[in-house]
């Protein structure tokens, strides 16, 4: 599991409003945040998000939960075999009060290939509102000048999305349609687990 790249699914999310009131925690656990705050959005920041990850480590999935202001967002919900995000975006005072359901499990019938470590044949059960296939090139500045690809599932806007402008660290994307249509060819990736870095990446941004 690639923990930056959770990072980079996120960041997607948050595309560059009056002042917001949204609550605000952050819980690399299990637990709900129980210790959330209501916090005021600085200016330029004018959605509240409420955002839960998954992450599969070995033989054991950790879950991140986040909440907070944001930039313009979307809700959606994409999975790359060993990382999953849901979120919801709102924008009207403390409308994020409740989390977005975990990573979608309900399958769509679709199927597309996702890469774990260098093997890139495993085959990835799409679900929700999941309806694309993708392979996308990214290298952002916590990857430390490598370039990483990835594959897996996504909602056709999360497509749209990763080809805007806002998004100059995605170098190729592909998105297709059919059952994997994404292509099983091996990668080379390198995966540090640098937790702590997905929490300060989100607030900074």
């Amino acid at each position: 599991m690639d923990v930056q790249f959770t990072v980079f699914l996120l960041f997607i999310l948050f595309t560059a409003g009056h002042s917001l009131k949204c609550y605000e925690c952050a819980s690399a656990d299990e637990s709900s945040c129980t210790a959330q705050k209501v916090t005021t959005c600085p200016d330029g920041l004018s959605k509240c998000l409420s955002s839960v990850s998954a992450a599969q480590i070995g033989n054991k999935t950790t879950k991140m939960k986040f909440k907070g202001c944001v930039t313009e967002c979307q809700s959606s919900s994409f999975n790359f075999g060993t990382t999953m995000i849901s979120s919801s975006c709102c924008d009207t005072d403390l409308c994020n009060a409740n989390y977005t359901s975990d990573p979608s499990t309900d399958p769509n019938g679709k199927k597309c290939y996702y890469c774990n470590g260098q093997n890139c044949s495993n085959i990835l059960t799409c679900a929700g509102s999941q309806d694309r296939c993708i392979t996308a090139t990214v290298n952002l500045p916590i990857f430390g000048g490598q370039s990483h690809v990835y594959k897996g599932c996504v909602p056709e806007s999360i497509c749209d999305a990763m080809t805007s402008t806002y998004f100059p660290h995605v170098q190729e994307i592909s998105c297709c349609e059919g059952d994997l249509c994404n292509g099983a060819q091996s990668v080379t990736q390198s995966f540090l687990f640098l937790c702590c870095s997905l929490l300060s990446f989100i607030l900074l941004h």
